[in-house]
């Protein structure tokens, strides 16, 4: 295994400390004066009592000799090699992430690299060894300057770690991806003709009770997770409280105390692969957490589990807090539901993270299901009691219902005399019928994706019905925020700071909304289970998440209060704007109207995405009472550029709107994803949109508003005359938001990161 010790602090590059690498089965095979690294290839095997079954597959497949080392002496059967030149390589690929991150051009300098003697230890089951490694190159990206005294030496310390493998007591469970978990899978070429020829079974740590028949028994050996010391306090309690939530699920299994987390003791080391690790990581900017884990790919048994945690995340959702709350009153005491709101999201995190070390993947459909999973990505959850915003019940408290269902299935210890894959479908039967369904990262993370109930950083049953509720808060916090929104001798400029969460405070709901649109409802259906397969969603449904999705880009909601605006100057000396905050056009001023723009691109991008729009003209095809593309894009039109023309900043608003529409109108008649009959309907609306313009100059006596018109018509016109050369606009992007609380890059993700 090799993994990176100390780490270079950049969550865009993605170099962490304690990061875990690759990691694979070894064995030395001495050959003459040579000895041999070699990696078998356990993709492909023969599990068989033929041995020369096994062998012929084993020849049939491509092994990899990791090195090569030279035999120094020998002693009673014993050689001793030099692994200097091995254990000094890149082995954690520095040189290629930097080059890949665009930081530049990096090579390995020996001559400035060493052994780190305090990290090279021996262990009863792992010896580990440490290199600090320097790279020399010439800099060309700002990540890599900012993190670093100079540049063009980047030094870091790179881990190997030789575990011994476990024993062969531990029985694989099989995969089912219905259960929520993480799978490995090979290829069994002594499988009857009649079987599947791949295998697969999920990671999991190895769990015994001690009396298998008891209703509840201890385990023999129980999991057990470190967290490292360096967390400083009230963090500290908050992962430990939630680490310890997953114990809830254990017991649900039949477990006593058979999860543990407590505090690294002072003698042991975090290097040890008997110890569970949670880390605290430090970086120069918020960036994903995760959990990733050591596994026998012979057998799926996690061997070590390790998660890293993200120390600005915690700021993040603290400033989501301020921004919604405004809680700085002249005269009044601050209140403590930020900090409240922030520590509850930590407990969240470090479960979630916990989570995918004992094998659970993302369950993107739980926030529809009343907060089922924490594997879920949850979005605070802020509510309007007496017309002022309360973060109470912003994250959960506890373990979900469908994670104990997973221990369940993955951790269930049967008594002699059970079939276990009949014991496992009742499992899964039973947690279908209580209505809980899983979906995961593949269902949920592209911005085209169909099915309407899975999604990231999302809350509620209805994705419509949450964004109308999600945009009364936002309303309620914009009205609110200023300058009691910074604390008192803070530059009125970092008001800017709270409204970012605030204003975008909707994004996600947006998204989620989206995907009604041109839906597909399905599950990991698998025959005879009764689930559903698939189901194209009702048009009620979908016209209800348009015209919620409608206010995502009326002028009203998108314009800022006019007294916010006035509250925003440019930013003083030691100040510098930075990506978290609105990119303008107006130089050193704020500039309402790139917000405007970027909450709007936000929303076209979903709606006239190229698979969206494919499906919409796929399923109108076969059922033609669903709203087409045509449909679609005449609501939007009908909402931009055929509205009335408003006077004053709203106008602005509309106009910023309407360029932002346009914009991706004649994005899909070009991309390169589109179908050709996606880009014919596009061309058949830019024909409709063409006579609209044309009308409103011939009727529009307002100035600013004829040269807008006059503007997208040229637009319209150079496109048509050379579709091919025409240059689509580049809009303003938002200002990242995931995590929003916390690669990409939470960069959650078990086999990871």
């Amino acid at each position: 295994m090799n993994s990176l010790a100390a780490g270079i602090g950049s969550n865009d590059i993605g170099l962490d400390r304690g990061q875990l690498g690759n990691d694979r089965v070894v064995k030395f095979d001495k050959r003459g004066p040579k000895v041999l690294l070699v990696e078998p290839n356990y993709r492909y095997r023969a599990v068989s009592d033929n041995a020369a079954e096994q062998r012929a597959v084993e020849q049939a497949f491509a092994q990899s000799v990791l090195w090569g080392f030279s035999v120094v002496a020998e002693e009673n059967g014993k050689a001793l090699v030099d692994a200097t030149d091995f254990l000094m390589q890149d082995a954690h690929d520095v040189v290629g992430r930097l080059r890949g991150s665009q930081q530049g051009n990096y090579s390995l300098d020996k001559s400035r690299s060493a052994f780190y003697s305090p990290r090279i230890k021996n262990f009863p089951q792992n010896s580990e060894f440490e290199t600090t490694l320097t790279f020399m190159g010439q800099p060309t990206g700002g990540y890599i300057r900012s993190v670093t005294p100079t540049a063009s030496s980047v030094t870091v310390r790179q881990h190997h770690s030789f575990i011994q493998l476990p024993d062969s007591n531990y029985k694989p469970r099989k995969y089912d991806p219905r259960s929520g978990f993480f799978g490995m899978s090979f290829y069994d070429y002594a499988t009857p003709i009649n079987e599947p020829i791949e295998k697969k079974f999920i990671n999991r740590h190895r769990l015994e009770k001690k009396d298998p028949s008891a209703q509840v028994s201890e385990a023999v050996e129980p999991i057990v997770y470190y967290l490292d010391p360096g967390v400083p306090e009230p963090v500290r309690s908050a992962l430990l409280d939630g680490a310890r939530w997953w114990n809830q699920a254990f017991e649900a299994a039949g477990y006593k105390d058979a999860f543990q987390v407590q505090m690294l003791p002072e003698d042991a080391d975090p290097m040890d692969v008997r110890y569970n690790l949670i880390q605290w990581v430090h970086r120069s900017t918020r960036g994903w957490s995760y959990g990733a884990s050591i596994s026998d790919p012979r057998t799926g048994e996690i061997i070590k589990g390790q998660v890293s945690l993200g120390s600005l995340r915690v700021r993040q959702d603290f400033l989501i807090a301020e921004g919604l709350l405004a809680p700085y009153e002249e005269g009044k005491p601050v209140s403590k539901e930020m900090e409240q709101m922030a520590i509850a999201r930590l407990r969240q995190l470090s479960a979630h993270e916990v989570g995918h070390t004992i094998g659970l993947a993302h369950a993107y459909s739980s926030s529809t299901e009343g907060r089922a999973s924490v594997m879920d990505y949850p979005h605070p959850f802020a509510q309007l009691k007496d017309g002022k915003i309360d973060l109470s019940d912003a994250y959960d408290t506890k373990i979900g219902a469908f994670d104990k269902a997973s221990i369940l299935y993955g951790y269930q210890d049967f008594p002699d005399g059970v079939n276990e894959d009949e014991a496992l479908n009742t499992i899964i039967k039973n947690t279908l019928k209580s209505g809980l369904t899983f979906l995961s990262d593949q269902d949920a993370r592209p911005l085209g994706s169909a099915h309407p109930f899975t999604h990231l950083w999302d809350n509620g049953a209805d994705p419509s019905d949450e964004l109308e509720r999600v945009l009364e808060i936002r309303s309620v916090a914009l009205k609110n925020l200023g300058e009691k929104s910074i604390k008192s001798g803070a530059p009125m400029s970092t008001i800017e700071e709270a409204l970012v969460p605030v204003y975008f405070f909707h994004r996600y709901q947006t998204e989620a909304a989206a995907k009604i649109i041109g839906g597909l409802n399905y599950r990991y259906a698998l025959k005879g289970d009764g689930q559903l397969t698939t189901e194209m969603i009702s048009p009620q449904q979908q016209i209800k998440a348009l015209e919620a999705l409608m206010k995502t880009i009326d002028a009203k909601t998108l314009a800022l209060p006019e007294n916010l605006i006035r509250q925003i100057p440019p930013r003083p000396l030691g100040y510098n704007r930075h990506r978290e905050l609105i990119q303008g056009r107006t130089d050193l001023t704020f500039d309402p109207l790139a917000a405007v723009e970027s909450a709007a691109d936000i929303t076209f991008s979903l709606l006239l995405h190229p698979a969206r729009a494919a499906r919409l003209f796929e399923y109108h095809s076969r059922d033609a009472k669903l709203p087409s593309l045509e449909n679609i894009i005449d609501r939007l039109i009908a909402v931009s550029y055929k509205s009335n023309s408003q006077n004053g900043f709203e106008g602005a608003v509309q106009m910023t709107v309407n360029t932002t529409f346009l914009n991706h109108l004649l994005s899909l008649a070009t991309h390169k994803n589109a179908s050709a009959q996606v880009k014919a309907i596009a061309v058949f609306e830019i024909d409709k949109l063409t006579k609209v313009i044309e009308t409103k100059i011939r009727t529009t006596t307002n100035e600013d508003w004829k040269a807008h018109y006059q503007y997208s018509l040229s637009q319209l016109q150079k496109f048509v005359e050379d579709p091919g050369e025409f240059k689509i606009e580049s809009l303003i992007d938002a200002p990242p938001g995931q995590p929003i609380g916390t690669t990409e890059m939470e960069y959650c993700s078990f086999q990871q990161q």
